[in-house]
Order: structure tokens, then sequence, then C-alpha cells
């Protein structure tokens, strides 16, 4: 068993959430444990405890890695877009593309609760960061909307991305014939654009 001065805080940081994503590729985070997590880099619980607080923002700041992780993606596929139409298009793509390929790390984002505990302003900022990015196209694509507006839009936006997202990874669309999650982000944002400019 290591002692807690065999590595820093930020190197007990690092394993501890190298670890959990590792974990996340192949099993759900409810099979997950505080106990088998310092077990999988050879530490106490109580080490754990002391890093990162409690086990809840343990699992938080996985949150925020994988936060990291999707926003990267996004802006990356975002600036290949010649149109803030085709840059919406490329962001609701990424987002399925990613929660396809780390389903379980995915929905640890959306299933992780605080408890009745604050969110750090750390992770605020991250959701921010993501939201932050859809309401920027959406005043582009349509600049006459009021700040309520756009923000209204872009949660409808989102939460219809997420919805076949969801469905999608979860193969629950319950078609007799295959259906592509990237057709219906298709459908969705089409007729939603298509409204707007009607």
């Amino acid at each position: 068993m290591a002692r807690r001065n065999d590595h820093t805080r930020e190197e007990l940081v690092s394993m501890t959430l190298e670890q959990v994503k590792n974990f996340l590729a192949e099993h759900p985070h409810h099979e997950l444990s505080l106990r088998k997590v310092a077990a999988m880099i050879g530490y106490v619980p109580s080490t754990l405890v002391n890093v990162f607080g409690n086990y809840n923002l343990l699992l938080l700041h996985a949150v925020a890695q994988t936060l990291d992780e999707l926003f990267a993606e996004a802006e990356a596929e975002m600036k290949k877009a010649t149109s803030p139409e085709e840059a919406l298009q490329k962001l609701a793509y990424c987002y399925l593309d990613f929660a396809s390929r780390n389903p379980y790390r995915w929905q640890l984002i959306f299933q992780h609760t605080m408890n009745g505990e604050e969110l750090p302003e750390w992770q605020s900022a991250r959701i921010n960061n993501m939201t932050g990015m859809l309401e920027s196209l959406i005043s582009q694509i349509n600049p006459e909307q009021s700040a309520e507006d756009v923000l209204a839009n872009s949660r409808v936006l989102w939460s219809g991305v997420h919805g076949i997202t969801l469905l999608t990874v979860d193969d629950k669309l319950f078609t007799s014939t295959p259906v592509d999650g990237k057709a219906l982000i298709d459908n969705l944002l089409t007729t939603y654009l298509n409204a707007w400019k009607a």
C-alpha cells in the first residue's frame, strides 16, 4: 500500500482520474466505489478523501475531465465549419459521437448529483462554456433574437439533440428498421432552422 507522501497531490489526482476513466471505458459508474478507486491506485480510501474532499467530488472531477475532452473535440470540429449552421451540425454530431464512444463517461455527466451541495465554480464554468458555445451559434444564425429567445432556443435544441443521443446510445429508438442518430439530428436542426427563417 502506497503512503501519502509517495506521490504529490497533483500526481494522486492524475492517477485517480486516469483509473476512473479507464474503469468507465468498460463499466457504469454505479459499479465503482471509493474503496475500489483507492485499491486501483494502491492507497487507502481516506487518502482520496483528503485529496478530493469526498467521493462525490472525486466523481465530479471525473465529470469535469469528460466535459473538457468533449469541449475540446467540439471546438476542433466547429473550426472546420464554413457557416454557423454547419458549425451547429458539427457540434451536434460531435455530441452524439462522443457519447457513442464513451457511453459510461457521458452517462455520469447527467447522472451525477451534488446531493444538495452547491456546484463548485470550476464546474459551473465548464457548463457555461458548453452552453455558451451553442448560444453563440444561435445568435449568429438569427441575430435578431433577444437574449431570452437565444437562451430558450438553445435549450430546446440541446434537449432535442440530447434526447436523440440518449436514445441512440441506449438503443431505445424502438424502430423495426435501423435509424441513424445523425439523420434524426439533421431532421431536428433543419426543421428548427427553417422555422426561424419562415
